[in-house]
C-alpha cells in the first residue's frame, strides 16, 4: 500500500485544495478530496476503508486540516527557494 498526497494551489494560498490518495497493487481504491470533505471509495476494496475511515473524527479531522497544516505550511517554506530561481 502507498499513498500519494498532492496540494493544488490556486491564486497563491487563497483556494487551496488536498488531495490524498491511497493505492494498493498499483490501483487507487480511495481518496480524500478536501472539496468533499470525505473519504470516497474508488474500487470495491475501498468501500469498507471509507466509510471505517469516515467514522474516525480525529482521522477525518487531520484530512480535513491537511490543507492548512500540509499545503499551505509547504507552500509558505518553499516559495522563497522558487522565487529565488526566477530570477
Amino acid at each position: 500500500e502507498m499513498s500519494e498526497h498532492e496540494c493544488q494551489y490556486l491564486n497563491g494560498t487563497e483556494r487551496v485544495r488536498i488531495v490524498d490518495r491511497y493505492i494498493y497493487n498499483r490501483e487507487q481504491f480511495v481518496h480524500f478530496d478536501s472539496d468533499v470533505g470525505l473519504f470516497v471509495a474508488d474500487t470495491a476494496l475501498g468501500e469498507h476503508t471509507a466509510q471505517y475511515w469516515n467514522s474516525q473524527s480525529d482521522m477525518l479531522e487531520k484530512a480535513r486540516t491537511a490543507v492548512d497544516w500540509f499545503c499551505r505550511y509547504n507552500y509558505q517554506v518553499g516559495t522563497p527557494f522558487i522565487t529565488e530561481r526566477k530570477g
